[in-house]
């Protein structure tokens, strides 16, 4: 894996300096309260990023991509206006601040709209540790392509039953901010994200099947060699040949782990702030409730070294803070903004943009593990359609994995549709593995529920 650039490089790397964005916030708030506003809030950023995709050992696509824009948000009391400019020229940046205040003379009053109450504003992060977030990746274009033609052919050298390939594709994406508001808080840093990934194709006329494999991480030397990510690429497409469908029936069903992070997704909107003040989540007055089995415990770790999801404040400015989520099944919080919580009349959990590096506690078993106490089931290696009633919490969606007997797995399934409820789902987790996959904002291994419908033949 090739090295990173050193911070010292890094810094030619971006478009803007962090002092032009701090001056060009500055600038933003300046007008703004020269021109009759009472409140502003800003967010200046500019990234770039390179992607390149390899498909059967020839180059497929070469982006680019630089991006910079100003974000500001006006209030005149408790109206708001927002306007937004990817011009940092000065006339650009008046224009910016009018238009958004023109847009606030119109705009009906909010009693919730406003920025955060200064005491909870991140005032400190410049006193704290870093959480080392910015890894700079010094790849050229003809070395990504040597990467992710390595990749490909691992794939291909898999078996000769790997036929075909919808590519493999090496991304970076570098950028830097800063947030700033009219009670004074200023906070911004730099950000990197990288990964490596491969789809490839097994068998061929009508037996083929896709599947693929990717890991990401802010450190490119954390995202593991170009040759894993394309053999298990392959291996995974190779388990899937010969799958069929299986007679409808009720049984055990295990969502594993790339999946499992999307129940946690569910749980995580259900009990969001735009949900629970607009009614329209099936947890609505569910703070202090169990929700979940016994056996979930979710923490919110949002100061975590190199974390996917780590910050010192939301898109408030509000400071972030450790915190259980969920402690016995029982839910002891939600996810909200500033003016999410104003709605409900409650205070802001430093939630506005989302979650922050949530972590399920992991049990005492692998995957393997989790298959053996199954016993008979279904293990979920793919999920198809968005068939999720947040006001009900019905759960219905395609699917396709592998049948289970014995706590082994007896042959692949397609062709299917998994469904429930997710109350009695969260209610149900019998099992959590410790086969956990960061892949972003949500940390969990496989999940075993007791028991869904599976509708087949």
């Amino acid at each position: 894996m090739l090295r990173p650039a050193s911070p010292e490089i890094a810094e030619s790397r971006f478009s803007h300096s962090a002092d032009t964005l701090q001056q060009l916030a500055r600038d933003v708030l300046a007008h703004a309260a020269g021109h009759g506003a009472s409140a502003c809030e800003v967010d200046v950023s500019t990234g770039f990023g390179q992607s390149v995709t390899v498909r059967c050992g020839e180059v497929e696509t070469i982006e680019y991509n630089r991006d910079k824009g100003i974000s500001v948000s006006v209030y005149l009391g408790q109206r708001k206006g927002h306007a937004s400019t990817s011009d940092f020229s000065s006339r650009a940046v008046r224009e910016t601040v009018e238009a958004a205040l023109n847009i606030a003379r119109f705009t009906a009053a909010d009693p919730c709209a406003g920025l955060a109450e200064a005491g909870l504003l991140a005032t400190d992060v410049g006193s704290r540790p870093d959480l080392d977030l910015y890894h700079p990746w010094l790849l050229s274009v003809e070395e990504a392509v040597e990467l992710a033609g390595r990749c490909e052919q691992a794939a291909f050298a898999v078996s000769p039953e790997v036929s075909n390939s919808e590519g493999a594709t090496v991304s970076l994406q570098e950028g830097q901010f800063v947030s700033a508001n009219s009670l004074g808080f200023m906070g911004g840093y730099p950000s990197s994200r990288h990964y490596l990934s491969c789809s490839v194709i097994a068998g061929k006329n009508e037996n083929m099947q896709r599947d693929d494999w990717y890991a990401t991480a802010r450190d490119p030397l954390a995202i593991g060699s170009a040759e894993s990510i394309g053999k298990r690429a392959a291996q995974r497409a190779l388990s899937r040949l010969g799958a069929r469908k299986i007679r409808t029936c009720k049984v055990p069903v295990i969502f594993e782990a790339p999946l499992a992070a999307s129940l946690i997704g569910n749980f995580v909107h259900a009990v969001s702030g735009g949900s629970l003040y607009r009614k329209t989540s099936f947890l609505v007055d569910s703070l202090g409730k169990r929700v979940f089995s016994r056996k979930m415990n979710v923490s919110e770790r949002p100061h975590l070294p190199r974390g996917l999801a780590s910050g010192y404040f939301d898109s408030d400015g509000v400071a972030t803070h450790d915190r259980e989520v969920i402690s016995g099944g029982c839910l002891q919080g939600y996810f909200l903004s500033t003016y999410s919580a104003r709605k409900l009349g409650m205070q802001t959990t430093g939630n506005a943009g989302g979650c922050h590096n949530l972590i399920v506690q992991p049990g005492k078993r692998d995957l393997s593990g989790l298959l053996r106490k199954m016993g008979r089931g279904l293990l979920v290696t793919e999920l198809l359609g968005h068939g999720v009633n947040y006001v009900t919490g019905d759960y219905s969606r395609g699917a396709a994995g592998f049948w289970i007997e014995g706590g082994k797995i007896a042959h692949p399934v397609e062709g299917i549709t998994i469904a429930g409820n997710l109350r009695d789902m969260f209610r149900n987790v019998a099992a959590v593995g410790n086969d956990v996959l960061v892949r972003g904002s949500k940390q969990v291994g496989s999940i075993l529920i007791e028991q869904m419908k599976v509708a087949g033949d």
